[in-house]
């Protein structure tokens, strides 16, 4: 079974920096590509960004592009998403999923417990 554990969340003030951490079991990490999805309060779910499985093809939202960095280390099967110059509206839940931008966005695979960033002053 696809398993998805995602962490690294907390409370920042705008203008900080996060790195979030999903650690995936139960299916083939090395040959996946992976995404990263967001969801505020009361507000669809939104793709933030995609990764190939070897690492060396990435996609961004427009509303992340050039704050945000994806990444992956096949060798610990886990995923990051750096994130810097975090303002107000990136608060939500964060999740890491097997695949593509269309894959994510269906909810083809599960989507773990999430983790909670919330920027403020």
């Amino acid at each position: 079974q696809v398993q998805l554990v995602e962490s690294g969340g907390g409370l920042v003030q705008p203008g900080g920096s996060l790195r979030l951490s999903c650690t995936a079991s139960g299916f083939t990490f090395s040959t996946s590509a992976m995404s990263w999805v967001r969801q505020a309060p009361g507000k669809e779910f939104e793709w933030i960004s995609d990764i190939n499985s070897v690492g060396d093809n990435t996609y961004y939202a427009d509303s992340v592009e050039g704050r945000f960095t994806i990444s992956r280390d096949n060798t610990k099967n886990t995923l990051y998403l750096q994130m810097n110059n975090l303002q107000p509206e990136d608060t939500a839940v964060y999740y890491c999923t097997k695949g593509r931008r269309v894959v994510a966005l269906r909810r083809v695979y599960p989507w773990g417990q999430g983790t909670q960033v919330t920027v403020s002053s």
